[in-house]
């Protein structure tokens, strides 16, 4: 909408033969005054050399007068100091409704140029439970990958499981230790056998420095070792795609950094070929710094001195494979913001190695999720929460809110659940830190995930059972009316943005502005018991459009429908 109008307002420039470079449009924060605001007329007054208000008064004049833009227009009025107030007209805002309603896409124009990505979220360590901090990786990552996929563009996921580093070796030493057999390895014993091991080698040096050599054995591949490892990931994937499978999200690939290491040699070769590696302390390393640092920035690690392989070199092996495989456009790398510097020293190495440049890689960080207290989230015991543990918590604080919720099917429940843990999350900037408490979002009032969904069946029930007429007078009864339709018409604006940032907080934010406002059109719109027809039937197909949209916004946050609420 707001290109369209910019490309109006330019014409009649240019009619007006006035000087411009560029002319920005922006939604108006005061909408009981007008819908959009062009901003530049002190800049254009000083280009023409002319008064702003005299400036201001041939623009409107020209707009007025001439039948091609009074269309796109019902009101344009000067401001001071030196803004343009534009009403747009009710042909114009009905005529875009009508492709709307048309349009599975809510008008989001298709990529002129269709490119491939590859998104890598997910990413959790094998062989320990997922607890609250994997939930936002997946949560973000999912939301991303349907964003990207429905602009149009190509979208390939991977989960790239932890599976190759020390907790690995530490569970193998633990299980052999305790004579545990393989075929006895079991979710239960893992949850028992990765925190004892944890804790053991904070303390001690040399059994830390044994599992560390049961990894390096096994990523040179030791039979007795690989045996534990596979049983080890059998147990801990299926564990984590309940969870994943849980909150809705897709991978193509189920990879890890295992699968990184038959590519280790070859960009072993590239490096030398490039005399990036060097020795040092008998460790191989690639240096990093560039000039342009304005901080410390140590070599990458790519060899250790007893030949080891790191987080940091499988990173980059990873990025060969993808490129080999796929050939991306975009790689992008939904993680944790602590993780930036690592990232950055990754996407750096890549691009010295000519694999793949920098500019060709993404680090989409995101924040911690937080108790009340602003400290990472916890159980009132000081642990972290599994995450199935939080599932249940989530469910029972939900069924305790209303006596009729204790008849709700399992299924809607675990979507309302979902809704909740999504919609808390994802409308919050990514990158921010964020306090989740699960009281306020499991309402059904207020910005959650049950007031949205709560919306969309009430907007289904005016709608059932109605015979709707698909034609669409070009009238618009009032001002909650209006004002709805012109947020319908902002829909595919919001999915750009999120598109072009990567921030799904945006349609977050969208969907629930939409449903305050459709909340409002229905409670000073009494559909039911007009008797005007036509106005009657506009408002019905207002009200389909706006759940279809709603449907859609909700689709791209991997939230789904319940039944009931």
């Amino acid at each position: 909408m707001k290109e369209e109008i910019k490309k109006i307002l330019k014409a009649s420039f240019d009619e007006n033969k006035l000087k411009y470079d560029d002319i920005t449009i922006s939604e108006s924060n005061r909408p009981d005054l007008c819908d959009y605001q062009c901003n530049d007329l002190f800049k254009i007054s000083k280009q023409n050399n002319k008064n702003i208000e005299d400036l201001a008064h041939d623009i409107i004049e020209n707009l007025n007068k001439n039948d091609k833009y009074t269309y796109y227009f019902k009101n344009i009025e000067f401001a001071r100091p030196g803004f343009l107030n534009i009403t747009i007209g009710n042909e114009f805002i009905n005529d875009n409704i009508r492709k709307m309603i048309d349009d599975d896409k809510l008008c989001v124009e298709a990529p002129t140029k269709k490119e491939r990505f590859v998104i890598d979220f997910g990413g959790a360590n094998v062989a320990k439970p997922l607890h609250v901090g994997h939930m936002r990786t997946v949560v973000v990552g999912e939301a991303i990958r349907r964003i990207i996929e429905f602009k149009g563009h190509n979208i390939i996921s991977d989960v790239h499981l932890g599976d190759y580093g020390l907790q690995i070796g530490e569970v193998i030493y633990g299980a052999i230790k305790e004579n545990k057999k393989i075929e006895d390895i079991d979710i239960e014993y893992l949850d028992y056998i990765y925190p004892k091991m944890s804790e053991i080698v904070k303390g001690d040096e040399e059994i830390k420095e044994k599992c560390a050599q049961i990894t390096k054995e096994l990523q040179e591949g030791n039979e007795e070792y690989k045996s534990y490892w596979k049983k080890i990931m059998e147990v801990s994937i299926k564990e984590i795609k309940k969870s994943y499978d849980f909150l809705g999200a897709h991978f193509n690939y189920w990879y890890g950094e295992s699968d990184a290491y038959k590519y280790l040699d070859e960009v072993e070769e590239i490096l030398n070929s490039k005399n990036l590696l060097k020795v040092s302390e008998n460790a191989l390393v690639v240096d990093l710094k560039e000039e342009k640092d304005n901080k410390e920035m140590p070599p990458l690690i790519f060899k250790k001195s007893n030949g080891a392989y790191l987080y940091e070199s499988t990173e980059i092996g990873t990025i060969l494979q993808r490129k080999k495989d796929f050939n991306p456009d975009h790689i992008l790398y939904v993680v944790d913001n602590r993780q930036s510097l690592h990232f950055e020293r990754c996407f750096r190495a890549s691009e010295k190695a000519g694999i793949l440049n920098e500019d060709h890689l993404e680090f989409l960080g995101y924040g911690t999720v937080n108790g009340e207290d602003g400290k990472p989230y916890k159980t009132r015991d000081g642990k972290t929460p599994k995450l199935t543990a939080l599932f249940n918590n989530v469910k029972e604080i939900f069924i305790s809110k209303k006596e009729s919720n204790k008849n709700m099917s399992e299924k809607d429940l675990d979507i309302i659940v979902n809704s909740i843990l999504k919609f808390a999350d994802l409308q919050n900037n990514r990158a921010k830190d964020y306090i989740f408490d699960i009281n306020k979002f499991a309402d059904v009032v207020g910005k959650t995930g049950p007031y949205i969904l709560y919306t969309y069946l009430r907007m289904s029930k005016i709608i059932e059972s109605k015979n709707i007429v698909a034609s669409l007078s070009n009238n618009i009864y009032n001002d909650y009316d209006r004002n709805l339709r012109n947020k319908l018409l902002k829909a595919k604006n919001a999915i750009d943005k999120a598109f072009e940032t990567r921030m799904p907080s945006y349609i977050a934010e969208y969907v629930y502005d939409l449903c305050v406002l459709a909340n409002t059109f229905y409670e000073n719109n009494h559909i039911n018991s007009l008797e005007d027809k036509e106005n009657s039937n506009d408002w019905l197909i207002i009200v389909k459009l706006t759940n279809k949209v709603i449907k859609t916004m909700l689709d791209l946050l991997a939230i789904d429908l319940p039944s009931a609420m």
